[in-house]
């Protein structure tokens, strides 16, 4: 049956085109066939856009193999958004921006070429199924800017080596008894009112066994569908506050990766929706007691002949030439990269000290308040570099080749590690930016992105995240209010 499908599949537009690989038609006719075996009624058609969320339309079964065939049309505006769902770029208007770049004038389509090994039969919804695609111009050329193209550039050079990124995920993030959906008229703006929550345990009981009975059911349910995605979850944890929680997975190469970022943050949240819950991965949320979410990011780096991790230290503990100019890079370019690891106005609340967050740019050897946690033994095959200033916000598509990049050009520019801090939150070390604006500047001002991603993709997510702190900096907050309404 796969083969009278992919005989069917290679007629079509996507494999005329090469935009589907005959291995890629092979796997798009067991898809099919696995979709017709398991009774897939509506199939999930998703892209990662610029903020790791995923959009998409749904088919259903009699449209399935079309998708193979001819790919997904869908507004190029998805790619234009900001936060609040607005479109951040001029698409209506001859004049150009100041670097001349506008992307999609006229609010077009672009297309959605499905990637077929990403096929999940959901376990919440199991008549239904997901499938992640890239989305490409009309004309099937690449979008430089879209998520996983980001990502496939960012990685090329060390193909090129023989070398691969290696990344291991701690994911921080609550869960709240959703007491209030927020759905009156009048709180169905952009963005929409928040809902209303109150927390599920009391909290601050770090790794506490009784809190992790108190919260079970509904862990076993996110570990379980998580699995069942085929996710490779290492561990279930009590995170520091009220009603916080981790989630570890074994580590994975870059895209893979960050495929099962995207896909556990979706899950999670659906899951929990349905269950009357309400999961949030917002970096600091503004609710009393509430802890920070970050996402740590483990690293290292192999040679694919051998299957040596570059990371692993001498025999003395010193750091190996690889390790050293990794992080380096990841230093040097600390700035350039937060807008791509911190993207929200929010994710700079979190930059706070002894909140087992970074505030500085420096690493320490296994110190957790260091923005760098270097984890090296020798003859540890698994040795590797953890980044603690990523949050749970950030598109990890992006956030991954940021590391790619920086820890890269450390490497390739011969760089040493400075010597590391045992004192995280002290001294005259560099600070990480303290608002997005701050990290807008950095990311505008290097040249690490201009020269690997290009000029484009400099100017397209400056403007994206430049339309979102704008409409934060012309918004009057509640301390000014309180502050000034009564005194003036």
């Amino acid at each position: 049956m796969a083969q009278d499908f992919a005989q069917e599949l290679a007629a079509g537009r996507l494999a005329r085109d090469g935009l589907l690989t005959p291995e890629a038609l092979a796997q798009a006719g067991d898809v099919l066939a696995q979709a017709q075996a398991a009774g897939i009624e509506t199939l999930r058609v998703l892209f990662a856009d610029q903020h790791g969320i995923l959009r998409g339309k749904t088919l259903v079964a009699d449209a399935f193999a079309g998708l193979f065939q001819t790919g997904l049309n869908v507004p190029s505006t998805l790619l234009l958004k900001d936060t609040s769902h607005r479109t951040a770029f001029p698409v209506w208007e001859e004049t150009q921006d100041s670097t001349g770049f506008v992307p999609m004038r006229g609010a077009g389509d672009v297309l959605l070429v499905p990637r077929p090994g990403s096929f999940r039969v959901l376990p919440w919804s199991p008549h239904s199924a997901w499938i992640l695609c890239d989305p490409v111009h009309s004309d099937g050329s690449p979008i430089t800017f879209s998520s996983a193209e980001v990502l496939r550039r960012a990685t090329a050079a060390l193909d090129a080596q023989g070398l691969e990124a290696i990344f291991g995920l701690e994911v921080e993030f609550q869960i709240f008894e959703r007491l209030d959906a927020s759905l009156a008229h009048g709180q169905s703006a952009m963005p929409g009112a928040p809902v209303v929550t109150r927390n599920l345990t009391q909290g601050h009981q770090y790794l506490t066994e009784s809190r992790y009975g108190d919260c079970e059911a509904v862990l076993d349910d996110i570990r379980r569908t998580a699995q069942g995605l085929g996710l490779l979850v290492r561990s279930v944890e009590i995170e520091m506050g009220p009603s916080q929680f981790e989630f570890t997975f074994a580590p994975l190469p870059a895209l893979q990766q960050a495929d099962a970022m995207v896909m556990f943050r979706t899950m999670v949240k659906e899951v929990c929706g349905r269950a009357g819950l309400h999961a949030s991965f917002m970096a600091k949320p503004r609710l009393e007691n509430a802890m920070a979410n970050g996402w740590h990011l483990h690293q290292s780096l192999l040679e694919r002949a051998t299957g040596r991790n570059l990371f692993e230290p001498g025999a003395d503990g010193s750091l190996s030439a690889q390790a050293s100019g990794w992080i380096a890079g990841l230093l040097t370019h600390a700035e350039a990269c937060s807008v791509m690891i911190a993207p929200t106005v929010n994710s700079y609340k979190r930059y706070l000290p002894f909140q087992l967050a970074p505030d500085r740019i420096q690493w320490g050897r296994d110190n957790r308040g260091a923005m760098l946690r270097a984890l090296m033994q020798p003859g540890d095959r698994a040795s590797r570099i953890e980044n603690r200033a990523p949050d749970s916000s950030a598109n990890p598509y992006y956030a991954i080749a940021a590391q790619i990049l920086a820890g890269s050009a450390g490497m390739a520019a011969g760089a040493q590690a400075p010597a590391p801090t045992t004192s995280p939150y002290e001294g005259s070390g560099a600070r990480l930016p303290r608002s997005l604006g701050q990290a807008l500047e950095g990311f505008a001002g290097s040249d690490l992105f201009a020269a690997t991603l290009g000029a484009d993709f400099v100017s397209y997510l400056s403007q994206l995240k430049r339309f979102e702190w704008d409409r934060y900096l012309n918004t009057v907050s509640e301390w000014e209010q309180a502050e000034y309404f009564n005194l003036y």
